[in-house]
């Protein structure tokens, strides 16, 4: 663990999987520590109306804690990177403002890259990025595109698999798009350097995760998720792409729009949420910065809301309502 020291006064992350506990930890370090605001580090909890699928905060401990981040998209609109990096900088610089420090709480690696080691994230080129998809979806489409990546960006075409079409068209259509080179717009997400947030994760074992996820799922379509699901499915201006992806809706969806069957549906997005989990756990596990904790007992040393309160504990305390 770093010294305190080192990291008095600095902003804290809190990662790992999705259903490794980690919101409900923040939470109540948040509850118990009046100079901690959370800052939702989650793509899909971005959009508004998308509550019960994606575990968003209730409107109790949204009114008990500050959170951030939150509700910030319709769900008909595409949702970046970019946009979410700047309203992370404006939320975090409003936390300072108030003497307060952030923590921010979330599963999705790349938004939380792009605010804790501040990524100089380029543009986007629709146009260009339409007519690249179009390509893909041709025999060998993806294998050309990435010939002609490593062409004119041989650094960025060595950085993915040839397989890999999100990554080889993202790369294909800023290096066309700005007419400079992908990999010109920072080191890339392989380099972990000084960081003025404090990175801890909650590590499970694979098993209890898979086992949670199931169970939440489950739990989560006797609270309404699947009403949730129909109704943005008949709203005016309907689902974005990117909000169509969500883990649970995309398969829910399917069952509503194309109707498969609800326990098929059900299967397919337990079994896709497992796999994101496995990503997640791949994407953390390469930054050697993040000083884990795996839960021992829960009333002793082992228990992460017990490491991270230690951890906060030199934050300077400031009320809640400064």
């Amino acid at each position: 663990m770093t010294a305190a020291s080192e990291w008095t006064g600095r902003h804290l992350a809190l990662v790992g999987t999705t259903a490794s506990g980690k919101s409900a930890v923040a939470f109540e370090v948040a509850r118990r520590r009046p100079d901690v605001e959370l800052v939702s580090v989650d793509s899909m909890c971005v959009y508004r109306g998308m509550d019960v699928g994606t575990a968003k905060p209730t409107p109790a401990q949204r009114g008990e804690v500050p959170h951030h981040l939150l509700d910030l998209a319709d769900p008909s609109e595409d949702y970046s990177v970019s946009r979410f990096q700047a309203a992370a900088r404006a939320a975090i610089d409003g936390i300072e403002a108030r003497g307060h420090r952030a923590l921010l709480v979330g599963g999705t690696g790349l938004y939380l890259q792009a605010v804790v080691d501040d990524l100089e994230l380029p543009g986007q080129w629709p146009e260009v990025a339409t007519e690249l998809e179009a390509e893909a979806e041709g025999p060998g489409g993806v294998g050309a595109l990435h010939a002609r990546l490593a062409d004119l960006d041989p650094v960025a075409a060595a950085r993915m698999r040839p397989s890999n079409r999100r990554r080889v068209v993202r790369a294909l259509e800023v290096t066309l798009g700005s007419g400079r080179r992908f990999s010109s717009f920072g080191p890339g997400l392989g380099a972990y350097p000084a960081s003025r947030f404090e990175l801890v994760g909650l590590r499970l074992p694979v098993a209890t995760v898979a086992r949670r996820i199931e169970e939440r799922f489950l739990a989560q379509l006797g609270h309404g998720f699947l009403e949730e699901v129909r109704g943005l499915a008949t709203r005016t201006g309907g689902l974005s792409r990117t909000a169509r992806q969500a883990l649970g809706y995309r398969e829910l969806l399917a069952h509503v729009e194309r109707g498969m069957p609800l326990d098929e549906a059900t299967t397919e997005g337990i079994r896709r949420t497992r796999s994101f989990a496995r990503r997640q756990r791949a994407w953390f596990g390469r930054d050697p910065r993040i000083t884990w904790l795996e839960p021992v007992d829960p009333s002793g040393a082992g228990n992460p809301l017990a490491a991270v309160s230690e951890l906060l504990g030199n934050w300077t305390r400031c009320p809640r309502s400064a």
